[in-house]
């Protein structure tokens, strides 16, 4: 019996979030209310409750589900070995997570036209500051004898990515995610890791 209660809790979550990115979608996000949401969802504001404590608690659970996808994707041992960045295992790791994106792009879109674009910014670089930590810790780089700061590093390249992923997702494009990311590491891997000491594995 528990096991059925669990799967009908799960699908009616699912549902909820669902209903959630649809109705963003249509209407954006300000002005829809928890009845609105429930509708669509085809349950009671009771039912909703019971899952979410309001509207931002359930963007907010959305917004964790996202950053579990750059976490799980973003594990060092897959696309590091020693000081060497493994360019193939980066363009695979990277077209996923574009594919993700694409499949859930409206919410995307209104994490970064929202104020909320800073937040999704600062949790992914924590995860590259401490997942990448012992890396970036052997890199001393330096630029006319200035060592460059390793958070500055981190700034660029996810700027560079965040930068690159809106325009994706908002112009009138039919490049694909496998392509998107082997554009992305052309841009970032072939001069500016090597400058940054990284040796790279074509």
């Amino acid at each position: 019996m528990m096991k059925k209660v669990d799967l009908r809790v799960k699908r009616t979550h699912k549902m909820i979030i669902e209903a959630f990115i649809r109705l963003v979608e249509e209407r954006g996000y300000d002005d829809l209310t928890v009845q609105e949401i429930a509708d669509e969802a085809m349950i009671n504001r009771a039912t909703f409750y019971a899952h979410f404590k309001n509207k931002q608690d359930l963007y907010d659970s959305i917004f964790h589900l996202t950053m579990n996808v750059f976490v799980s994707v973003l594990d060092p041992d897959q696309i590091v070995k020693g000081n060497r960045l493994k360019l193939k295992q980066v363009e695979f790791v990277l077209t996923n997570i574009y594919q993700q994106i694409k499949e859930n792009k409206v919410f995307f879109i209104t994490i970064l036209e929202s104020s909320d674009d800073q937040r999704l910014r600062k949790q992914i670089q924590a995860i590259l500051e401490v997942q990448y930590a012992h890396i970036f810790s052997r890199l001393k780089i330096t630029e006319n004898d200035l060592e460059v700061p390793i958070d500055f590093i981190i700034e660029y390249i996810t700027s560079i990515f965040f930068a690159t992923l809106h325009w994706w997702i908002t112009a009138d494009t039919t490049m694909d995610a496998n392509s998107l990311a082997k554009l992305v590491i052309k841009l970032v891997g072939n001069g500016h890791l090597t400058v940054l000491g990284i040796e790279v594995d074509h």
